[in-house]
C-alpha cells in the first residue's frame, strides 16, 4: 500500500501542513504502508525544507529511509521496512 499526500492547498497554512503531514504519517504507521509519497511541489524548495526538517525531527525512528526524487524535486518519498 502506497499513500499520498499533496500539499499544494495547503502550502501557506503552517498549523495544517503540521496536521497533514501527522496524519498521514499516522495512517502509514497504522496501516503499514510501504511508502508514502509527499508533494511539497517545485516552487522555491522552503516548503520541501520544512517537510524534510518536520520528518527529521518528529518521526526519525518510524520510517527506513527517505528518498528524494532525482527526474521530478518537487516530490519527497518516505519508504517503510516493516518486520
Amino acid at each position: 500500500m502506497n499513500l499520498k499526500l499533496d500539499l499544494h492547498d495547503i502550502y501557506s497554512e503552517g498549523q495544517k501542513l503540521d496536521r497533514a503531514i501527522e496524519e498521514i504519517m499516522q495512517e502509514a504507521i497504522d496501516k503499514r504502508a510501504k511508502c508514502v509519497e509527499i508533494i511539497p511541489g517545485k516552487g522555491s524548495g522552503q516548503l520541501k525544507k520544512f517537510v524534510l526538517r518536520t520528518l527529521e525531527k518528529n518521526y526519525k525512528g518510524q520510517y527506513h529511509r527517505i528518498e528524494k526524487d532525482d527526474k521530478n524535486w518537487g516530490r519527497i518519498f518516505v519508504h517503510f521496512r516493516w518486520v
